[in-house]
């Protein structure tokens, strides 16, 4: 409400005459002003303050920083804001400021997210939510929550950007912020947008631009404005995109601000792009992609848009050759990320390019082509995780991904090689052998996801699925049938899965004839991340032919560190069946309270060949190396007794298996581009090069005779996968637990 607090700011017949106040009240003035884009007033108010503060030490010279930035956000001056937010946060320090610190904190995760480092942002915020709430600051706390959400949303995990966009939204309608409660609101509608839902995104963007209007948020209306611009071409409703484009551009230029000109302006190229006007489309999209002004968001979607119009016009080379710069540009944009360890990086707003250009390449007949490309994204994160691809490397612009030879790395599997891709209007499985590459066009990815969503449902329920889900044998029809021919009886398998398709146990679809049974009776299958990375584990397998001891880390049978977490009844006699399979100079045990996160990271894990918990395991659907495996209470130490993936990932390990007999071992969540996720990622990620981790929930009484079955065949010299396949049918064809239920969680992943 800048407009009333000008008002009433200036509704005073003196000046007061405390200096910190009158700091206070410039202060103020010159954030009104800067919101309201009024730049002069505001740069006369807060230069007028910092003249006070040049000779004065009152406190409020902190704010007077604060407001500086603000008016530098306004101005598209980010750098000069960050640093204005930056002395702010060390004068508040200094003055032991918390309320400005944590608006400093909160203000340096805004200018991260201005320049499109969003796991830097992530970093800033959520020290800025942690501040808010010890101060019981609630309406910053929600401004932290909104800004949290915008940064998973262009981190592309739309799921928890919906969710704390909403939850913004609803905080900010409590405490009264109308500016942030259209942030939020704006925000929702753009996460609806990103999983397909424009109806929804265009209602809470008309929300957005009234409350906007309402207050006369300059900068609400127009990320309103341009945000309705873009659904309404998405929708082919380009009157509206027009009318909405035009009113942007306006405010825009009222401004002379280039940056928020190109955005509607792309959406002009979209506009006559729809329109058949491809002279117009064309030079929109070349004018912001050479736009000095713009940004790595901008300037892709252009080249995507410009692949996309010569793809339409029969232009091929210059179509490929769009494309390709489309994907440089995301890749180096990616490549700039300040990361940690701890959280994913940036990659899914790729995926509708690769998407499009992988369509492209196989109507132009080049499978082989789409197939590298395919793995070049679903390889690369991977890849740079593992240490096998330097961070910031060269992107493939021009003469594409490194080579690839599919049929020699299926040669060395010893196994034909199912690679998927999910499309969006198309999806493509790859079927690879020793002596050809087969390529096989699969229904869209919705289409796929909602087998696999009520086929996952019908595994967990009472009924016996190989007599009455439709569902497993339509996912056997559609995702293995087409390359029946190049599968021999008993064939060894590795599933390079997609999407969705990475939390589906491909061993309990239902193959028809000759009677319904399940395809593990058929075939020895194995999962991985991407064809690159398997590769690459035969290559380090070369490495390690001179054969290592056999030794053992087990870890398990905690005591229960809550109510949320009972122990289990059997954990110490499946402890007990597996340390059988060693010796006791073989073996390293940790059990009951002993069994904690410490032991397991100060017990050098690197030196054992087998690593086995017997725990519950937690898997986070949102950000899967919070992951953890659950473990007893430190005696020294609070809330310690989880083991999280964020913690494993930074300790090396050379084991050739790494087992977790815990409840979703492997994650739910499966994220564009980076194939596995939680626990069994981070021990791959860590260097093991076998991992065993469970999709569901599943009894520790079955579960135990299932692993001890397990070892004996390890102990035969089978390997993990042969071991492990006829575990389970030892429980399909020959106990109780013949439901998948008991045996299919558990999945084999290799590739490290």
């Amino acid at each position: 409400m800048y407009e009333p607090a000008l008002t009433l700011l200036g509704s005073q017949p003196t000046h007061p005459k405390n200096q910190d106040s009158m700091i206070e009240i410039l202060a103020i003035e010159g954030v009104a002003h800067a919101r309201l884009h009024e730049f002069s007033e505001a740069e006369q108010r807060l230069g007028q303050a910092a003249q006070l503060c040049e000779v004065a030490t009152e406190v409020t010279c902190g704010d007077v920083l604060r407001a500086r930035g603000v008016l530098a956000v306004q101005h598209g001056q980010i750098e000069v804001a960050k640093q204005f937010f930056g002395q702010s946060l060390q004068f508040a320090r200094v003055h032991r400021e918390r309320f400005l610190e944590e608006t400093a904190l909160l203000n340096l995760g805004l200018t991260s997210l201005r320049e499109g480092h969003f796991d830097e942002a992530i970093d800033w915020t959520e020290a800025a939510y942690q501040a808010a709430t010890n101060l019981g600051a609630h309406g910053e706390a929600q401004a932290a929550v909104g800004n949290l959400g915008w940064a998973y949303y262009n981190l592309g995990d739309s799921e928890r950007s919906l969710a704390l966009s909403l939850e913004a939204e609803k905080q900010a309608i409590q405490v009264g912020e109308a500016i942030d409660q259209l942030y939020w609101t704006t925000n929702v509608g753009y996460v609806y947008a990103a999983v397909g839902d424009l109806a929804l995104a265009k209602k809470s963007y008309l929300k957005a631009l009234g409350l906007a209007t309402d207050i006369n948020g300059k900068e609400g209306i127009y990320n309103a404005l341009r945000a309705l611009a873009l659904v309404s071409v998405e929708s082919n409703e380009l009157d509206d995109a027009r009318k909405y484009s035009d009113e942007a551009i306006k405010i825009a230029r009222a401004d002379n601000n280039r940056l928020d000109e190109l955005y509607p302006r792309l959406v002009k190229g979209l506009i006559a792009e729809q329109s058949g006007d491809h002279a117009e489309a064309e030079r929109v999209f070349r004018e912001v992609e050479q736009d000095k002004n713009g940004n790595a968001s901008l300037k892709w979607r252009a080249q995507h848009g410009l692949a996309r119009l010569y793809e339409e016009k029969k232009r091929p080379n210059d179509a490929d050759h769009e494309y390709r710069a489309a994907i440089a540009t995301v890749e180096q944009a990616r490549a700039s990320l300040q990361r940690n360890d701890s959280r994913l990086p940036f990659s899914s707003n790729a995926s509708r390019i690769y998407d499009d250009y992988l369509h492209f390449l196989v109507v132009q007949g080049k499978a082989d082509d789409a197939l590298r490309w395919a793995d070049y994204n679903r390889a690369r994160t991977l890849l740079e995780g593992l240490g096998f691809l330097s961070k910031g490397s060269s992107s493939a612009s021009h003469s594409g991904p490194p080579p690839l030879n599919p049929r020699e790395i299926s040669r060395r599997a010893k196994g034909v090689l199912l690679f998927y891709w999910l499309g969006e209007k198309q999806s493509y499985l790859w079927a690879i052998t020793p002596q050809k590459t087969s390529l096989f066009t699969l229904p869209p990815a919705g289409d796929i996801e909602a087998l696999v969503q009520r086929y996952r449902t019908a595994l967990k329920g009472p009924q016996d699925v190989l007599e009455s889900s439709e569902e497993g044998r339509a996912l056997y029809r559609t995702l293995i049938a087409p390359a029946k021919a190049l599968l021999a009886n008993n064939a060894k398998v590795f599933i390079i899965p997609d999407g969705s398709l990475n939390n589906l146990n491909f061993e309990t679809l239902i193959v028809a004839d000759p009677k319904p049974h399940y395809w593990i009776d058929d075939a020895d299958i194995t999962n991985a991340s991407s064809l690159r990375v398997l590769a690459a584990s035969f290559a380090r397998n070369g490495a390690r032919q001179k054969k290592r001891a056999r030794n053992l880390l087990l870890i398990g049978d905690s005591v229960a560190p809550s109510k949320e977490y009972p122990e289990l009844p059997h954990a110490g006699e499946q402890m007990a069946h597996v340390a059988k399979h060693f010796g006791p100079t073989q073996e390293q045990v940790y059990q009951r309270d002993k069994a904690t996160p410490a032991a397991y990271l100060s017990g050098n894990p690197e030196k054992f060949s087998h690593i086995h918990f017997v725990a519950h395991g937690t898997a986070s659907r949102l950000s899967p190396l919070d992951s953890a495996i659950v473990l007893s209470k430190s005696a020294s130490e609070t809330d310690s007794f989880k083991l999280y993936a964020r913690d494993i990932v930074q300790h090396h390990l050379q084991a050739d298996l790494v087992t977790i007999s815990a409840c979703y071992g492997a994650g739910e969540r499966a994220y564009s581009g980076e194939g596995l996720v939680g626990l069994a990622w981070a021990f791959l990620r860590a260097g093991a090069h076998n991992v065993i981790a469970g999709l569901w929930e599943v009894t520790d009484a079955s579960t135990e005779q299932l692993m001890d079955r397990f070892y004996d065949e390890l102990d035969k010299g089978s390997t993990p996968d042969v071991a492990l396949r006829a575990a389970k049918l030892s429980l399909l064809h020959g106990s109780a637990y013949h439901n998948p239920f008991y045996w299919a969680p558990f999945q084999l992943y290799t590739g490290s």
